[in-house]
């Protein structure tokens, strides 16, 4: 049932991995993100993504090759209704290979925007599926540890991908964290090329442990635990090569107090996670200051964990 001849979500940034939890943890980030319009129009030119915003002239206009078309595409194939004549604008905010999800925040918003106009027959958390399909397109794996917290908001843990099983996590309410685009591209291809294809069985315990010890933690709000969590043995030894200065910005953020420190999705950005709003802004500046003194222009945002996920912004 349509209810709306248009409707506009914003879908906000997200950090995934998250130290240890490597593919299968992140969360929302507040305060960036990308807009997604979708309108009702028999006119509608069907084969390609109207774009706009700082950075929409990055992405592709074929509705085919654009995250958030190909979301919408799977959606409606779902829903069967692929004939349906469709405008799609998207409001590119997030720069493409930031490392802050952002082909996950075009997708998201894409498809809570066609679910809402569509008379919202799924929940937010049945939409995840489709919003992965942008990821394929974005970077030739389907994943979620961007999509989900994008949608959801707060914090998400990936279970398991087959079956999909996606479970929120509520963290301390004084969680926080210092997330910081320093200004250069790396895509997410290139960065996963560089990860090896097997790990030691000592490792791979470790890392296990890691991610379980990160868990608890959150639940018990316990911030000792949650630093002693935070090691990656998988993916950060390989690619800090290619985030310049990233071993000084790391030391920058821990001797400033932050809980944990480590590489944001693929990168380039770096994320610390930090108790309090104000401990993160410290913390935001110290990175943000080490960045700087290898001559590398930056953005720092600081955002609580549990940040709220994509949101309807105008109807009509």
């Amino acid at each position: 049932m349509i209810r709306y001849k248009s409707v506009t979500a914003f879908a906000p940034a997200s950090v995934a991995n998250v130290g240890c939890g490597f593919d299968v943890m992140g969360y929302a980030v507040e305060g960036i993100g990308d807009k997604v319009t979708i309108t009702l129009n028999p006119d509608a030119d069907t084969s390609v993504v109207i774009r706009q915003g700082a950075y929409g002239n990055l992405t592709p206009a074929l509705r085919t090759k654009n995250t958030a078309g190909v979301a919408v595409n799977a959606y409606l194939e779902y829903v069967d209704n692929s004939d349906l004549k469709l405008e799609i604008i998207l409001e590119k905010n997030m720069p493409l290979g930031s490392g802050m999800g952002s082909s996950a925040s075009s997708s998201a918003a894409a498809v809570y925007a066609i679910n809402e106009l569509l008379g919202k027959p799924l929940s937010t958390a049945d939409l995840i599926p489709f919003a992965m399909e942008g990821e394929r397109i974005a970077c030739g794996t389907a994943h979620a540890d961007n999509v989900a917290p994008a949608l959801l908001g707060g914090f998400t843990l990936i279970r398991s991908y087959n079956p999909l099983d996606i479970i929120p996590v509520r963290c301390p309410d004084d969680l926080y964290s210092a997330i910081i685009h320093p200004h250069i591209e790396l895509n997410t291809s290139d960065a996963r090329r560089v990860l090896k294809n097997e790990v030691s069985f000592q490792n791979a315990i470790s890392q296990s442990a890691n991610t379980a010890g990160f868990m608890v933690a959150l639940i018990r709000g316990d911030y000792d635990l949650l630093k002693r969590s935070m090691s990656d043995l998988l993916a950060e030894p390989y690619r800090t090569q290619l985030i310049p200065g990233f071993d000084a910005v790391k030391n920058a953020a821990m001797g400033a107090g932050a809980v944990g420190c480590g590489i944001s999705g693929s990168g380039p950005s770096v994320f610390a996670l930090c108790q309090g709003e104000d401990h993160a802004r410290q913390v935001a500046d110290a990175i943000s200051n080490a960045f700087n003194k290898i001559g590398l222009q930056n953005e720092a945002f600081v955002s609580k964990v549990n940040a709220p996920g994509t949101v309807v912004t105008d109807f009509r």
